[in-house]
C-alpha cells in the first residue's frame, strides 16, 4: 500500500492551526464544531462518517477537586473535636479516597456520574468491509485541556537541569495524582487512630489538591496543538492515504476515531466503548492510541495508568516497533506514563492495543497543558513519522499479509 496520499507536513499544519483556533475545552461548543470540522473531511474522502453524541460530565477537576475537598473539611473536623467529630471527618476522608481512587483508577466512576453531565462529540470514520474478518481502530482526540499551575513546564525540567544524573535513571512520568489519594488516606487513617501526624499531613495535601484543582478550573483552554491536533493530523492523513488507495487491504475495517472529552478522563472514550466495544470482538480487533506526536522523539509508551501503570501487550509493543523498523520511524522506548491518553480504556477492555506519543530531551511531552501548545511549536516530521507507521501497521493487520498476527491474544 503506497503512502503516496499522506498529507505533507506543510498539510499537517494546516489543519493543526484550523482546528488549534478553536477553543476546544471537553464538552463545548467549540468541542462539538472541532468535531464537524474532522467529520467534514473524512466525509469527503470517502469514509462511512458518524457523529455520535454522548453524555459526559466534561471535567476533571470537580471529580477530583470535591472529594479532596471533603477529605480537607473532614481533617479539620477530626483534628478540632471529640471522638463524634473524628468519626465523620474519617468517613468524610475514606468516602473521598473511595471516590478518587475509582475515578483514577479505572473504575464504574460512581460519583462522576452523579455530577452535571452534557453533551460530548465523538467523530467515527469507517473504511473497508464492515464485515471484514480484522479491525483496527486508530484513535485520537480533538478536545483541549485546561491549563494550570501544576503543568507548568519548568516544574521537573528545572529538578533535570539540577540533577542530570536523575534524568537517566527515570522512565516513568511522575505520579501527580498520587496524592490526591494519599491525601484522604491519611486523613482516615489519623481520624481512625487518634494520631495527629496523619491526620495533618493528610489535610495539607488534600488542601494543596483542591487549591490545584481551583487553578486548573479557573483557566483557560490552552490551544492544544500537540495535545492532541497532532494525533487527529495524523489520523486524517492516514485517510488521506487510505483514500488514495482505494480503501484498506481486503479483509481489513480500520475505523479512525476522533474522541472527545478525553481531558475529562478519557469520558469520550469510556462512551465510545460502552456503545461499541460489545461488537468488537477483542481477537479480531486492534486499537491504537495516536497522543501528543509533536515533541521531537516520537515514543512507543512501555504502559500508562494514573494509580498504577498497566503495561500494553508486549506482543502488540513488538508488532508497532517492527512497522516503524519497516516504515523507517525512530521509536523511543522504555517510558511508562503515570497519567492517561485513551489508550488505557483499550488495555482495561482486554485488546489487543498500543499507544504512541513523544517527548522532549527531558523525557515529557513539549507545552503539555500549557498556553504554549500552539501550532508552530508542533514537530511536524514526527506527525508524519506517525502517520506513516500507521499505514504500515494497516498493512502488517492485513489477512492477506504474510506477517499478519493470526489472532490477538
Amino acid at each position: 500500500m503506497s503512502t503516496d496520499g499522506l498529507l505533507s507536513e506543510a498539510e499537517l499544519y494546516e489543519r493543526v492551526a484550523r482546528l488549534a483556533g478553536l477553543d476546544r475545552p471537553s464538552a463545548s461548543p467549540g468541542e462539538l464544531a472541532a468535531a464537524e470540522v474532522v467529520a467534514g473531511e473524512l466525509r469527503e474522502l470517502g469514509a462511512r462518517v458518524r457523529l455520535e453524541r454522548e453524555r459526559v460530565h466534561g471535567t476533571h477537576w470537580w471529580p477530583t477537586g470535591l472529594p479532596v475537598a471533603l477529605a480537607t473539611a473532614g481533617g479539620i473536623l477530626a483534628g478540632r473535636g471529640g471522638g463524634l467529630a473524628r468519626l465523620v471527618g474519617g468517613g468524610l476522608a475514606a468516602f473521598a479516597a473511595a471516590a478518587v481512587a475509582d475515578d483514577l483508577g479505572g473504575g464504574s466512576r460512581w460519583f462522576r456520574r452523579r455530577l452535571p453531565q452534557r453533551d460530548s462529540t465523538n467523530v467515527v470514520a469507517e473504511l473497508g468491509d464492515a464485515g471484514a474478518e480484522r479491525t483496527l481502530l486508530i484513535t485520537a482526540h480533538h478536545d483541549a485541556a485546561h491549563s494550570g499551575l501544576i503543568f507548568h513546564p519548568e516544574l521537573g525540567r528545572a529538578l533535570f537541569r539540577r540533577f542530570p544524573g536523575t534524568l537517566g535513571r527515570m522512565n516513568t512520568s511522575p505520579p501527580l495524582l498520587w496524592g490526591a489519594l494519599a491525601g484522604p488516606l491519611a486523613v482516615a487513617l489519623g481520624a481512625a487512630t487518634g494520631r495527629r501526624a496523619p491526620l495533618t499531613l493528610g489535610t495539607l495535601i488534600s488542601a494543596g489538591y483542591t487549591a490545584a484543582m481551583i487553578d486548573i478550573g479557573l483557566r483557560a483552554t490552552v490551544p492544544g496543538a500537540n495535545d492532541n491536533l497532532s494525533g487527529v493530523a495524523a489520523l486524517l492523513s492516514v485517510a488521506h492515504a487510505l483514500a488514495a488507495a482505494g480503501g484498506p487491504p481486503p479483509g481489513l475495517r480500520v475505523i479512525l476515531l476522533s474522541a472527545g472529552a478525553e481531558e475529562s478522563h478519557q469520558e469520550g472514550m469510556h462512551a465510545f466503548g460502552a456503545r461499541h466495544f460489545a461488537s468488537l470482538p477483542a481477537d479480531r480487533t486492534h486499537i491504537l492510541c495516536l497522543d501528543t506526536l509533536g515533541s521531537p522523539r516520537l515514543a512507543l509508551i512501555e504502559g500508562e495508568g494514573m494509580l498504577r501503570v498497566a503495561d500494553y501487550p508486549a506482543e502488540v509493543r513488538e508488532l508497532v516497533q517492527s512497522c516503524a523498523d519497516e516504515a523507517g520511524v525512530a521509536l523511543f522506548r522504555g517510558l511508562r506514563f503515570r497519567n492517561a491518553t485513551d489508550g488505557i480504556v483499550a488495555l482495561r477492555a482486554g485488546y489487543p492495543s498500543a499507544a504512541i506519543g513523544s517527548v522532549d530531551e527531558f523525557k515529557v511531552p513539549t507545552d503539555y497543558h500549557w498556553p504554549t501548545d500552539t501550532p508552530d511549536r508542533v514537530d511536524y516530521a514526527r506527525v508524519a513519522d506517525a502517520a506513516r507507521l500507521c499505514v504500515r501497521l494497516v498493512e502488517r493487520l492485513a489477512p492477506s499479509s504474510d506477517a499478519a498476527p493470526a489472532h490477538a491474544s
